[in-house]
């Protein structure tokens, strides 16, 4: 019985393997406005990817992302925001009511892509494959809104930030100059 289970465990496992992506470059998304975006048009690009929502208390993030975005695109850098309503029904809004929402508070000109879910059962599959990194430090569920994923350039997690860590602390800046 040990040996039938640990031969179906194997199989399992290797067709998750097979099913798995090799890089964020493999996802197409919505951008707020509708446009159809495949993440291959940022490869080469160092990527922030931010989960984001209007009614939360990290929403005010939206400034620090902006001006880090600001700050390192010139160098190759993309802040990537996908609104989610996962924690609390904090992004409420249409599509066309979180870009009015961002773009009026907080200026922001980064690209964002139309709402997602970041975790359960209706989860996109980029957020399952941002959780289910290959590195055990990067795994496990989004735990709240503005949890942010570094994107080597070359498609691969290399960092994951909880929701407090400010986008312009020392150790977010760190992270991004360190992988420029």
């Amino acid at each position: 019985m040990k040996t039938i289970i640990l031969l179906l465990t194997s199989i399992s496992f290797l067709m998750i393997t097979n099913e798995r992506a090799d890089s964020v470059y493999q996802y197409e998304l919505n951008s707020l406005d509708g446009e159809n975006i495949s993440l291959s048009d940022f490869e080469g690009d160092l990527l922030l990817i931010v989960n984001t929502a209007s009614e939360c208390g990290f929403t005010p993030q939206y400034e620090g992302l902006q001006e880090l975005y600001q700050t390192y695109s010139g160098q190759g850098f993309k802040v990537l925001g996908f609104p989610a309503n996962n924690f609390g029904g904090q992004e409420p809004g249409t599509d066309k009511e979180i870009a009015q929402f961002c773009q009026a508070n907080y200026g922001v000109s980064f690209p964002m892509f139309s709402k997602v879910s970041v975790k359960g059962d209706d989860q996109h599959p980029l957020f399952s494959y941002l959780t289910d990194a290959e590195n055990p430090d990067f795994t496990g569920d989004i735990s709240w809104n503005f949890e942010k994923f570094l994107i080597d350039r070359n498609g691969n997690v290399v960092r994951r930030f909880k929701s407090n860590v400010e986008p312009m602390s020392e150790e977010l800046i760190a992270a991004v100059e360190g992988n420029l």
